[in-house]
């Protein structure tokens, strides 16, 4: 493994950090830790987003056996891997289906399914997001459009409507029920029939489930928009899934940027991130393509993204598209100007009067009267990859439009400010730049000095993704080592760098599912749980004071990286809590051997003789948690004997905080 060390590779002395808490005047960035989400790895889609139908509305191709013939219903046709979007047929010879494109409930819902069923009791089954979350006790709640088919042009005669239809949970095989209902009164007209599923009070848990629409009789049925929702954090509907919310919240973050990356832009304009297609009733959003390659249904739109910073207690940093699609594509000049308008339509959304503001109406309309706290924005992403040199103007344009209506938000740009005034463009003053970084754990410790030489008065930094990639589906503990490495750089430089944020955050892990590796938190539909790298996050942002604490090292060890390079072997930060006096000392020992430190508390009159200490750590830099085993790698608790002056042992592989009252 990459950073297995013998000992002889550390020239051992004695080490030392002295705090100088007599010189702790520089403040902690009040934003510094905080969240970054786009939808990748099946983060809303059969993750966050609680709505578990994939494919509600019958958009993608039906294909009931995952074959590339399509619609046919062909038995012999070659069996591929079941995408979730893939609804099922219980009997592929005695159930036919058709999309239907010209039929539709709305402007946006423009797809429906026609089934024919030969007799009662056969189905049509949605496999969920690799299965449904069974648990006892649990209601879900759905609904579904529903209506009588008519003629086709080639019947002299309408189908045989049915008269009612049973919507199950079921086990894979359809032996075992876990709940179900019935749904009837069908007429030539769309109805939006709702219905609930609950399960028994001694109903085992399981994945192991299929929604079931089920014939009465036998007969044709139209249907589209077919959704269940499990139960969501703060009980909101069309919410959020709950263990995921409390994670986040366990980690306290201070913003959440979105909608972020490469979901923002869209591989065209046509499957951008159009934030007005994505507010008001779920049922009336179209839905687009994600550009990692699954269809977003929009159900986690603009308010949904703008309540979920709300219940974890941080503020929006919203990303505003900027005329740049990942297909290269771009518009300048005149015809950006459309898109500058959207963008201070959606920061109106957000944070404007509900009273006094066409959009602030808006938002109080979809449910959320007050205002949103809003102090970033954020203009395009990444468009350091844009080669027609369009940045600098479009960036320009947006930056003077924005700060005329709302001259308090601080502006990001997405390319540094030299690659801004690059093209003889007369740049505005960038208030922040957000840089990425996507490393190696012995790259993150060659850089984890990077903020100390960075120009102060420069613009502020928004590391707005980073990550140590090692590791998968989820990082291993060496990740979390280049983390903690590359944390402690970013907290002892937060007067400059004010923000930072990690990506990707989510993964599902279910095969198939991911297309980045090395993320921070792993889920099935069932459970969840938090990487090496994620209780790093919570250690570094639940113990932090407002003033940075200067540290004066003597004799840190080095590690060899490779023949020509070396770094340290131990990494450190320190913070105090200037009303409390609270001390917060971070360390972090990337080998395999134990460090011993002597600790100095320079002025400082009294300190208590035990603090507190939080260690992560494993055996082998290599270990991890996954889903069969979520907690082998967590935070634990014990005491420290402290004074002015003492001594503290790094265990091998380790991320250690000491909390000195």
């Amino acid at each position: 493994m990459i950073a297995m060390l013998c000992s002889n590779a550390l020239m051992l002395q004695a080490q030392q950090l002295t705090l100088r808490l007599d010189k702790a005047e520089t403040e902690v960035s009040p934003m510094l830790y905080g969240l970054m989400t786009e939808e990748i790895n099946y983060s809303y889609e059969g993750g966050l987003y609680t709505q578990l139908v994939p494919n509600p509305s019958f958009t993608d191709m039906f294909n009931p056996r995952g074959g590339r013939r399509g619609n046919r219903q062909d038995p012999n046709a070659p069996r591929l891997t079941v995408r979730p979007d893939r609804w099922q047929l219980t009997d592929t010879l005695k159930v036919r289906v058709r999309q239907n494109r010209q039929g539709g409930i709305n402007n946006a819902i423009t797809t429906t399914l026609v089934v024919d069923f030969e007799q009662a009791g056969l189905g049509i089954v949605s496999e969920g997001y690799w299965g449904f979350p069974i648990r006892k006790s649990t209601t879900f709640k759905g609904a579904l459009y529903v209506k009588l088919p008519e003629a086709r042009n080639n019947q002299d005669t309408p189908p045989v409507g049915l008269k009612s239809l049973t919507i199950a949970l079921k086990s894979a095989d359809g032996s075992t029920t876990y709940a179900e209902t019935k749904v009837s009164g069908f007429t030539n007209e769309w109805k939006r029939l709702e219905y609930q599923l609950t399960t028994s009070d001694n109903q085992a848990v399981t994945k192991d489930a299929r929604l079931f629409i089920i014939a009465g009789e036998a007969g044709s049925i139209e249907l589209t928009r077919v959704t269940l929702y499990a139960p969501s954090f703060k009980d909101r509907k069309n919410g959020l899934r709950i263990d995921l919310m409390e994670m986040m919240a366990e980690m306290r973050p201070k913003f959440l940027r979105f909608p972020g990356g490469n979901y923002l832009e869209g591989n065209n304009f046509a499957n951008r991130f159009d934030w007005k297609q994505t507010i008001g009733n779920p049922d009336e959003r179209p839905g687009h393509q994600s550009p990692w390659g699954y269809r977003s249904s929009d159900g986690l739109g603009l308010l949904e993204f703008l309540q979920w910073a709300e219940d974890v207690g941080a503020e929006p940093v919203v990303g505003v598209f900027a005329g740049y699609v990942l297909n290269g594509d771009h518009l300048d000049g005149e015809y950006v100007k459309p898109f500058i308008q959207d963008a201070l339509d959606e920061i109106e959304y957000v944070m404007g009067d509900a009273k006094t503001t066409k959009w602030g109406a808006v938002r109080a309309r979809d449910g959320h009267p007050e205002p949103f706290p809003l102090h970033y924005v954020e203009i395009g992403n990444e468009d350091f990859f844009d080669r027609s040199g369009s940045y600098p103007n479009r960036f320009k344009m947006f930056y003077e439009a924005i700060k005329a209506r709302y001259p308090q938000l601080q502006i990001i740009s997405t390319v540094g400010y030299n690659a801004l005034k690059s093209k003889d463009i007369p740049a505005p003053v960038v208030d922040v730049i957000d840089e990425h970084y996507y490393r190696n754990a012995f790259d993150m410790y060659r850089n984890a000095f990077q903020y100390d030489r960075y120009d102060r008065s420069g613009p502020k930094i928004f590391c707005g993704e980073w990550a140590t990639r090692e590791g998968s589906p989820t990082t291993n503990m060496n990740a979390a080592l280049g983390d903690a490495a590359w944390m402690s750089c970013m907290e002892r430089n937060s007067d400059i760098c004010v923000m930072s944020c990690y990506a990707p955050l989510f993964v599902n892990v279910e095969p198939g599912a991911m297309q980045w590796q090395s993320d921070l938190i792993g889920y099935d539909v069932l459970e969840s749980y938090g990487s090496p790298s994620y209780w790093a996050q919570v250690m570094f942002s639940k113990f932090l004071g407002n003033r940075i604490v200067p540290v004066e090292a003597v004799d840190i060890p080095k590690q060899k990286l490779d023949r020509n390079d070396e770094a340290n072997a131990v990494f450190y930060t320190a913070t105090m809590d200037a009303k409390t006096g609270r001390i917060y000392l971070k360390m972090v020992n990337t080998v395999g051997d134990a460090q011993k430190l002597n600790i100095k508390l320079e002025g400082v009159k009294k300190v208590k003789s035990k603090a507190k200490k939080i260690e992560l750590k494993s055996a082998r830099p290599e270990d991890t948690n996954s889903i069969d085993n979520p907690r082998n790698i967590v935070p634990q608790e014990s005491s420290q004997k402290v004074g002015k002056q003492f001594p503290v042992t790094l265990a091998p592989y380790s991320i250690t905080v000491l909390v000195v009252e």
